[in-house]
């Protein structure tokens, strides 16, 4: 490489944003800007090294840097030294902050820096208002308190000055030191200009904000706090030099009694201990997660996800064993700072930190958990997201409202009335008289010796019980013993009925055969022996049976082999017609579904059974065309919901409200759903916080749709769910890209090229390409934008999408000719047109669009190249083309720049009326208005006619000047 092409690396990397990507394209630099033996781009390179450095998450590496630029400064002065002077004397601030947080650099050796860096500030003629502030820390540092207030008072009245640290990170620090000496309102009021101004600093406003979490806390500003350390830890949680901070987020959620969110911050962040960008920040993390992980111990076991390390493989670990773990971390590190400062400030420090526990009123933080999860002992137990089944596979469903008063058992019932009773209440899903008149049973008739057939109908009850617990084998051991009974009784009809109930349980193991011929034969003789309601029941029996092996066709049959009244059980005609839909659902017969939900869903009003409708209306809902039909079934379908239901029903209407256009209705509900999913240890929370994210998205809360969908991927990840974790990724990019944060966009859209790395992914890895490329292109990054554009173009080819191809040539070779490399811009053009020629005299408009736009692009580069001929001659017939599919925009900008080469090639007469028709069709606010106005003020000056060119500078306020 040459040295002007070493140059113009350095330039890249110098818009590359801070992380372990820059340092690598520094240091790979480093090495040939020293085989160039180029002392100045040495010289440089290794002064933008030092940032990168410290901002990077690597500190102890700009020590080497910084003092090589020293040693050249001192030793061989050369004229480009002072242009780099101002930067040489505020990296010393790096460096006094830099070797505080090593335990085994001596303190002497910071001492000896800072009086370095008092004398060249005096030389220079520098205010010392930053030596003083750094000899505060020190002495805060080391615990020396007289000596703090000393340098605090003087840092507080030296005058200010250019080497001063912004009017951001100079209050940040003096609220830190302010809430450690207990003066919270000071520290709130100092920061209130500061929050009011505008801050550009790279490190603001999330420090300030960090650093007033506690104070906003404690002096009653509970939603500032919480909207601080939302905003805060969103900017913080990508970079790993920000560890320190990220560790007083954690500290804040456990002080607010959010344990479960301190717990995912840990578990986000702990893998970077082992590349930790300093001791202090690692001893700082370790204390505060310790705390944190210790806390949730107490509110049941939980365990957390750690990736890979060196010697460690990536795997669950417990919190009880990490906190353990991080507690010896950051003891032992104290320990190391407090012998190398001769006071034993840090251990007491770490000690507080260590003992932290939630203080005063729970602050919600969570964008996707509603309220605090209950305290356990980890025997709670769980339900998961598809658990709850309406009117599953059994006779009927058992479920109530808990709040529901216990039914009056008569006192004077036999045992064969009290299990009558029993059967009837499973049958009506009135679990409350069930369990009552079963419990009757056991405590007046449990020890008495009773008839085989009573015997056998208690068993077959009993198996109804373990089926509701799911207990799928021991309700099967049950039937099968009551179905023994009974035939050694020869009650045929009653072993028949307790032999479909047996055949649809074991529908649901793995002895589905067997089942499926038990409820066959069960309905054979049901159907020939018993009453009307027992053969409805038989051959629904079927119908369930059927449905276990997906076998619709033949379900349906079953199902309309049962009578409309199902032998005059209307509980039965429920549960039927809710099958019916299901079945029709399945076979793509929404109509059918529709109708079948509706009926089943009047008569469940109709009996007045909630578990009932809220089957019904879900099923409605789910098949019904208009989104807002569907939100109001899901509407009666929560009202009427049983307890165990409300958490499908409120994703059921989450999704329902989104279609229906109404996301922010949606966001509660999907929070709520969360919430539920949370508090019951339900399985799927993660896809819940996925479709949170995105609905959060679509209200505009990019800030609250990027804390969930970053929760949401680290759930998706843990559950080796790879496609949705991406997906979700995904939508994360888009995310932060909409929030202006390009860095974690970029990471993720490059991770997801990296993820869909096989042949069958060509197409999505192409579009994730092209997206980062878009991404670097609107941040004037334009020569990695190309290369993205490049890449994508490649992944298109490979997965034969030639149209998609030519849009990414197009667009790579856009960003080459911004990026002023007109070879490179040469090529992608070269290859843009071999490809227009493959596409050429396709009608589309797509293909018309981009063989258009693929002949201005290169008429642009040939214009860079001195070639307006050839770069006019391309445009011929493009504004047309354009007009014909309604590109009028892009047809209005082909046509300026048609002018200004006309105006080149000295041809100012064809080029007026051009340019005054486009400037005519123009909408007056738009941007290219002005660019048009003074091309046609330059042909009019071309042709003579000075008067009209002035009129028309006036009138768009140009400067005649202005070439």
């Amino acid at each position: 490489m040459s040295d002007e092409d070493l140059w113009r690396v350095l330039r890249g990397i110098s818009d590359m944003p801070y992380g372990a990507g820059q340092i690598a394209a520094l240091e790979q630099l480093l090495r040939r800007v020293d085989a160039a033996d180029d002392r100045h781009l040495a010289f440089v390179t290794r002064m933008q090294a030092t940032t990168g450095y410290i901002y990077g998450g690597e500190p102890a590496k700009s020590f080497v840097t910084f003092s090589w630029c020293l040693s050249e400064f001192d030793n061989d002065p050369q004229p480009y030294h002072q242009r780099h002077a101002h930067n040489l004397l505020w990296h010393f601030k790096y460096m006094v902050t830099g070797l505080l947080n090593f335990p085994e650099v001596p303190l002497d050796r910071t001492y000896a820096v800072l009086d370095d860096m008092e004398r060249r500030y005096r030389t220079g003629g520098h205010s010392l208002q930053t030596v003083h502030k750094h000899r505060f820390r020190v002495a805060n540092h080391v615990g020396d308190a007289e000596a703090a207030a000393h340098w605090y008072r003087l840092w507080q009245t030296t005058p200010r000055d250019d080497l001063s640290d912004c009017a951001g990170c100079d209050p940040t620090s003096q609220v830190n030191y302010l809430a450690d000496t207990g003066r919270d309102a000071e520290a709130v009021a100092l920061s209130e200009p500061v929050l009011a101004g505008r801050l550009t600093c790279n490190e603001q406003p999330q420090a300030i904000l960090t650093a007033l979490l506690l104070p906003y806390l404690r002096t009653g500003r509970a939603e500032s706090a919480r909207d601080a350390h939302r905003e805060a830890y969103r900017r913080l949680r990508g970079n790993l030099a920000d560890l320190w901070d990220i560790g007083d987020h954690v500290e804040f959620c456990t002080l607010t009694g959010n344990e479960a969110r301190a717990v995912e911050l840990v578990e986000r962040h702990v893998d970077w201990l082992d590349r930790a960008p300093s001791p202090a920040a690692a001893m700082h993390f370790a204390a505060t997660a310790a705390a944190a992980l210790r806390q949730a111990g107490q509110r049941g076991e939980a365990t957390l996800y750690r990736r890979a390390a060196d010697g460690r493989p990536a795997g669950e670990v417990s919190a009880s064993v990490l906190a353990d773990e991080l507690t010896r971390t950051a003891t032992e590190l104290a320990e190391r700072f407090d012998a190398r400062n001769g006071s034993n400030h840090q251990s007491e420090w770490i000690a507080r930190r260590l003992a932290v526990r939630p203080s005063g009123e729970h602050l919600p933080l969570s964008a996707s958990v509603r309220r605090r999860p209950p305290l356990t002992g980890g025997d709670e137990p769980t339900t998961s997201l598809r658990e709850w089944r309406p009117v599953a596979a059994g006779d009927a469903t058992r479920a109530g409202k808990p709040e529901a008063p216990a039914p009056t058992v008569p006192a004077d019932a036999g045992p064969d009335e009290l299990l009558d009773l029993a059967e009837q209440s499973w049958g009506r899903h009135d679990p409350v008289t069930f369990r009552a008149a079963l419990a009757a049973y056991d405590e007046r008739f449990g020890a008495a010796e009773l008839p085989p057939r009573t015997v056998a109908q208690r068993m077959a009850l009993r198996a109804a019980e373990r089926g509701d617990e799911d207990d799928l084998p021991g309700a099967i051991e049950l039937n099968r013993a009551a179905l023994d009974l009974y035939l050694t009784e020869g009650d045929e009809l009653s072993a028949q009925v307790v032999a479909g109930r047996l055949g649809v349980l074991l529908s649901r193991s793995d002895d589905a055969d067997e089942g499926l011929a038990l409820v066959r034969k069960a309905a054979e003789v049901l159907d020939r022996d018993g009453d009307a309601r027992q053969r409805a029941s038989a051959h629904h029996r079927v119908a369930l049976a059927l449905l276990q092996q997906e076998r619709w066709a033949e379900a349906l049959a079953a199902l309309d082999r049962v009578p409309a009244d199902a032998g005059g059980d209307p509980y039965l005609a429920a549960r039927v017609a809710l099958h019916r839909a299901h079945v029709f659902e399945q076979s793509d017969r929404l109509d059918d579904a529709r109708a079948a939900a509706a009926e089943a869903r009047r008569i469940g009003r109709d009996v007045g059974v909630d578990e009932l409708v809220t089957a019904a209306s879900l099923a409605y809902a789910r098949t019904v065309d208009d989104p807002a039909e569907a939100v109001a079934a899901c509407d009666e379908a929560l009202a009427s919901a049983p307890t165990e239901a409300e958490l499908p029903v409120r994703v059921a209407r989450a999704r329902a409200l989104l279609a229906a256009g109404r996301a922010a209705d949606a966001v509660d509900d999907f929070v709520e759903a969360v919430t539920l999913c949370v508090e019951r240890g339900a399985e799927g929370d993660a896809f819940l916080r996925w479709e949170l994210a995105n609905a959060y998205r679509m209200v505009g809360r990019l800030g609250e749709a990027a804390e969930v969908a970053e929760e949401a991927v680290l759930g998706l990840d843990r559950l080796g769910a790879q496609a949705e974790a991406d997906r979700c990724r995904h939508l994360l990019a888009g995310v932060y890209a909409g929030l202006g944060e390009i860095k974690p966009a970029l990471t993720l859209l490059e991770q997801l090229a990296d993820n869909l790395d096989g042949p069958d992914n060509l197409p999505y890895r192409a579009q994730v390409l092209e997206e980062a490329g878009d991404i670097l292109y609107d941040a004037d990054r334009d020569a990695a934008g190309a290369e993205r554009f490049a890449a994508a173009a490649d992944a298109y080819r490979l997965g034969d999408l030639p149209l998609d191809e030519l849009r990414a040539r197009r667009r790579e070779a856009y960003a080459w000719f911004w990026a002023d490399d007109r070879p490179a811009a040469t090529r992608a053009v070269e290859q843009a047109d071999a490809l227009a020629v493959a596409l050429a005299g396709q009608p589309e408009p797509p293909v018309t669009y981009e063989l258009a736009m693929v002949a201005e692009v290169g008429a642009r580069v040939l214009t860079t190249g001195n070639r307006p001929d050839e770069a006019l001659a391309r445009l011929d017939g493009v504004p047309d083309r354009l007009r014909s599919i309604e590109a009028f925009g892009e047809a209005a900008q082909v046509e300026i720049l048609v002018g200004e080469l006309l105006l080149r090639l000295d041809r100012p007469a064809e080029a007026e009326p051009l340019l005054r028709r486009v400037l005519g069709g123009l909408p007056a606010d738009s941007r290219p208005v002005r660019q048009t106005a003074w091309l046609l003020a330059r042909a009019l000056d071309l042709l003579d006619r000075p008067a009209e060119a002035a009129a028309l500078r006036t009138e768009h306020d140009l400067d005649p000047d202005d070439d």
